[in-house]
């Protein structure tokens, strides 16, 4: 979202007010999410989350998350009325994914809404607060929307251990790769065709790549008998086409 920012015209001190107040929403909803599911964690045996291993306390952790979300609101005053609202709304539906919407099948509409108006926060915060394109706005929930998918793959036994039962839970190790593979590859399109005149031949190599790699991945998950890794790949390298054409899509806002 900084680069973004910077593609887009933001300048100055603009810049890391950019950076603090959407970094305020990530350490919210991660240090909440680590709160929250701290006792899961340890059953689970997570020794990569510093609160189940012992290494802090999970009050540090909740107060930690309690004061980034009580700071979010007040790093997006500074652009304005509007763009303070649609940051602390960014917040809010990250925080509503840790709690109660993890475990259930709409899982992933804090993903589609927060993804969404991250980049709309970003073009409302410039000088006259413009209108955020409605294509870029939808670029960015289907690449937040694709995202949960894939970002739950690797966990799904863990969770099913303990009890998640989110949406990618609901469809699977392969429902949830194709729901991710169709996401980002609409994520990647809309980047590409959405913004006025032609694409340039660096849209064009990207969407290619894109219709290219996710048969590729499916056609080797299938080879190996069903193990989705190789479908994740996929998804993995979309999905960092897709980041990098939303950042250059800065410049065309």
């Amino acid at each position: 979202m900084t680069l973004l920012a910077i593609g887009a015209g933001h300048r100055g001190w603009a810049i890391l007010g950019v950076f603090l107040a959407v970094g305020a929403t990530q350490l919210s909803v991660g240090w909440v999410n680590d709160w929250l599911d701290a006792d899961r964690d340890r059953r689970a045996g997570r020794r990569d989350k510093p609160v189940a291993s012992g290494a802090v306390s999970r009050r540090t952790v909740g107060t930690a998350g309690l004061i980034a979300s009580l700071a979010i609101p007040f790093l997006g005053l500074p652009f304005g009325l509007w763009p303070a609202i649609l940051i602390s709304l960014v917040g809010i539906f990250a925080l509503l994914y840790d709690w109660p919407l993890k475990s259930t099948v709409f899982s992933v509409v804090p993903y589609l809404v927060a993804f969404g108006l991250l980049p709309a926060f970003v073009v409302v915060a410039l000088p006259g607060h413009p209108a955020p394109p409605v294509w870029l706005v939808a670029a960015g929930a289907l690449l937040g929307g694709g995202a949960h998918f894939a970002n739950v793959l690797p966990d799904l036994a863990d969770d099913a251990e303990t009890g998640v039962r989110g949406l990618p839970h609901v469809l699977g190790a392969t429902g949830s790769s194709i729901a991710a593979a169709v996401l980002l590859l609409a994520a990647t399109l809309t980047l590409v065709f959405g913004p006025a005149g032609p694409p340039s031949w660096a849209g064009w190599a990207a969407a290619c790549a894109s219709v290219v790699v996710l048969p590729l991945g499916w056609y080797a998950m299938t080879r190996a008998s069903g193990r989705a890794v190789a479908m994740f790949r996929a998804v993995i390298v979309v999905a960092l086409i897709d980041v990098l054409l939303l950042i250059f899509s800065g410049r065309v806002v």
